[in-house]
């Protein structure tokens, strides 16, 4: 091949090489707003228990070895096979790196959807609210697992012959693409997730304070914000997987090798926000401590099942303020007084009400 691609050529170009290297471009956009998000996390939460930090480090070093691997497709396509389209889109079921693919993206999905299950866990504190949901989700990772295993293990021969038999290719093409079952399930997955975590924090606002009501609120929007990029890729990803007449491209595979990245986004889009969620409730009767916004330890007690993971609270406290006339401390004529203002006889004590755990007192 030299020169110009034109005709048919082009054609197969665009429909079989050009979805990658979209999907590659969007990957590592993506990868370097996770960078920006990772650099977040473990700036601002070194509080956080080791075990959350252990998970989002695992899910650090997955990004970015599915952004070495995109890197890597677009490279070989377009310059070790350069000249050599027959080749190069071949590599579609004869490499891992590539058939693979649909694979290491319902893998990560799935790592970060188990994350979200186990947050609605948290907030419902109901099995049985968890189980379905996590059920979809682990059918739709078992049916990408049963559809790699099919791509795996085509027919060379056919495949090899694909420029005299596109019938054979288009069916091909159509494996290679993650089911519409698998992709039904994971679409549906999502909504119903995002849908049942805003029920719970929306049903926690009979149990709690009138100054965090706003808190929850905030929580609702994030749970919307935060699922809706994936959601709709996962939706693209669906209908262009199966509007693919006569195996006429894999344009799916664009969105197909953004949507993890989303996913990740999505995780730490919401372990972020934790920070600037309590900061900007602050101020509307929350008290937090420049200590707490700033991502260090708070001495207030962290209750079982608070939301998102303990780190956003609805708690209550008893404030004590004792008022000392210094007056007093410094008038020799009043012994009993000054003994007061030094601690040995009664002071006055008021108490009052807010919303943290902690007792302040105040002389």
């Amino acid at each position: 091949m030299s020169g110009r691609l034109t005709g048919e050529n082009r054609r197969l170009a665009m429909a079989w090489l050009g979805p990658w290297l979209v999907g590659g471009c969007l990957d590592l956009l993506l990868q370097g707003i996770l960078f920006c998000q990772f650099v977040n996390y473990f700036t601002h939460y070194r509080d956080d228990k080791r075990t959350l930090q252990i998970v989002v480090a695992i899910l650090f070093m997955a990004t970015f070895l599915k952004s070495v691997q995109a890197f890597a497709i677009v490279w070989i396509q377009s310059i070790v096979f350069f000249g050599d389209l027959n080749g190069a889109i071949l590599l579609n079921y004869t490499t891992w790196w590539q058939s693979g693919n649909p694979l290491m993206v319902a893998l990560m999905g799935f790592y970060v959807q188990s994350y979200f299950c186990f947050r609605l866990w948290v907030i419902s504190k109901k099995w049985y609210v968890v189980a379905p949901v996590a059920t979809i989700f682990l059918f739709a990772f078992l049916s990408m697992v049963v559809a790699t295993y099919f791509i795996t293990t085509a027919d060379g021969p056919k495949i090899s012959a694909w420029c005299k038999h596109l019938r054979t290719l288009a069916r091909l093409a159509t494996n290679s693409a993650p089911s519409c079952r698998t992709l039904s399930s994971v679409f549906a997955g999502d909504i119903t997730l995002s849908f049942l975590t805003a029920f719970f924090l929306l049903k926690s606002k009979k149990n709690v304070l009138p100054q965090t009501v706003g808190l929850i609120s905030a929580l609702v929007r994030l749970t919307f914000q935060t699922a809706a990029p994936a959601a709709l890729c996962a939706m693209f990803n669906l209908i262009f997987s199966q509007v693919n007449p006569g195996g006429s491209g894999i344009t799916s595979t664009a969105f197909n090798m953004a949507l993890p990245k989303l996913y990740a986004v999505s995780m730490m889009w919401t372990l972020n926000a934790r920070r600037t969620i309590r900061a900007s409730h602050s101020s509307r009767g929350m008290t937090t401590s420049s200590n707490e916004i700033s991502g260090g330890r708070s001495r207030a007690q962290r209750r079982p099942g608070d939301m998102e993971l303990g780190v956003i609270q609805v708690l209550t406290q008893t404030e004590t303020t004792q008022h000392i006339d210094v007056r007093d401390m410094f008038d020799p004529t009043q012994n009993g007084d000054a003994k007061r203002g030094h601690g040995q006889g009664p002071a006055q004590v008021d108490t009052k009400k807010s919303d943290d755990d902690s007792v302040h007192y105040s002389k």
